[in-house]
């Protein structure tokens, strides 16, 4: 019979402790350098993106001078006003040709349109008041090929869509019909030729640049879905800034869902062709009763993790009836108001911006102090659902926690935003 002093036993658990926190580490240790070598803000940063904005009646361009207003009455410590960005749209489909066509054409309708020039009009001045950032979205939102395709069926969705809706109300049509990187017509959907890629982003820069003057620096991918070719397709024509939820999908599945996740990103990574990722994972939608309180703790949570908070919203929050124009832009304001008391050092400023600051290290906006980076380390790993459970079940929170504390105390970032690994 073996006997095991007290001491050999505590010696033996010890060795077994540290050899499963090891493990782990191991296990997770390309996620844990990704978040380590990712940047830490010193300062809030928030950015409210809406997409969708292109083509549109008269309306769209009284809301878009409305939301200029409330922007401009709020300033952060540096008096820099609050920033809208725009995700454009460049045409839409041009329903009346397509039906005399017997739905076999595509001809389409450019914000160049006269009927358009309202929206344009406002567009250029909230971005000449430096309150409007316009960015790419697409020529469509859509890929005009399977939009055709889908028109083909009598009964079918989109054909109800080309003979009964608004054609400047794109939002309305089948959510896997509005992706436009990739064949939806059918599920699951089917890649896009690499020269049918090409050309289609060649067009839709041009498309940009006649519309506002300039070359797309920014671009957001309608859906989020998209793949390695468009991306590299955009850095060739001088795209410098990706927005993204943090994943690619390179598709949709069976059900039409966005799917075929091939990647992630993480503010500031930079990318091939020289572009820089940003990540947009928080949501401000009014209609569908997102609350600024809501939203101001999200600002908090991203902000305790050293990371920028961009808002997602939608245009049709702001272009359905007075009174949703109404309700959403008092929650924009609310919205705004409340960041400002809350948030200590609060920036405004446009994904641009924030990722010429990336590229470059921006001393006055990120912070270069281990401590700090220990800090937000510890946070956003705890954030990895099986990296924290497995830290439950180890103890292995015991020594990241007191590390955690150390840096917290060190570096004088705040503890209370959410307990660490809860």
């Amino acid at each position: 019979m073996i006997r095991v002093s007290f001491a050999g036993g505590l010696f033996i658990v010890l060795l077994v402790l540290l050899a499963s926190w090891g493990a782990i580490l191991w296990h997770f240790r390309q996620a844990l350098c990704r978040l380590w070598r990712e940047p830490v803000l010193r300062h809030p940063v928030m950015i409210i993106e809406s997409d969708d904005w292109g083509p549109g009646p008269q309306h769209h361009a009284d809301a878009l001078v409305r939301i200029t207003e409330v922007l401009q009455r709020h300033r952060d410590d540096t008096g820099r006003a609050a920033i809208m960005t725009i995700g454009a749209v460049l045409a839409v489909p041009d329903n009346d040709a397509i039906r005399a066509s017997g739905y076999r054409a595509y001809p389409r309708r450019t914000l160049a349109d006269p009927d358009f020039t309202a929206v344009r009009n406002a567009l250029a001045d909230g971005s000449r008041q430096g309150v409007l950032a316009l960015q790419l979205h697409g020529l469509e939102h859509l890929w005009p090929p399977a939009f055709i395709k889908a028109a083909q069926a009598p009964d079918g969705e989109v054909r109800r869509w080309i003979d009964t809706a608004d054609a400047c109300d794109t939002e309305s049509l089948p959510s896997h019909i509005q992706s436009r990187w990739t064949d939806a017509s059918v599920l699951p959907s089917i890649p896009l030729e690499h020269n049918d890629i090409e050309a289609a982003v060649a067009e839709e820069v041009e498309a940009f640049r006649a519309a506002f003057g300039s070359n797309p620096l920014v671009v957001v991918p309608p859906t989020f879905v998209w793949n390695a070719e468009v991306e590299r397709a955009w850095a060739e024509r001088g795209v410098r800034v990706l927005i993204t939820p943090g994943i690619r999908f390179c598709g949709r599945d069976a059900l039409g869902k966005p799917g075929n996740v091939d990647r992630t990103y993480a503010n500031g990574e930079s990318l091939t062709g020289g572009m820089t990722s940003l990540v947009r994972d928080a949501y401000f939608e009014p209609s569908y009763g997102h609350t600024p309180q809501r939203a101001v703790r999200d600002l908090m949570d991203r902000t305790a993790l050293g990371r920028p908070t961009l808002f997602e919203t939608h245009r049709f929050n702001f272009t359905g009836s007075p009174q949703c124009l109404e309700r959403s832009l008092d929650a924009l304001d609310r919205l705004l108001s409340h960041a400002r008391s809350e948030l200590a050092g609060l920036r405004f400023m446009s994904p641009l911006e924030l990722a010429q600051a990336y590229r470059v290290r921006d001393p006055q906006l990120f912070m270069s102090d281990r401590s700090a980076r220990l800090h937000c380390l510890a946070r956003r790993a705890s954030r990895i659902g099986r990296l924290r459970k497995l830290a439950w079940l180890t103890g292995l929170v015991l020594p990241v926690g007191l590390i955690y504390l150390i840096a917290s105390a060190t570096t004088g970032r705040p503890t209370s935003s959410g307990s660490l690994f809860s």
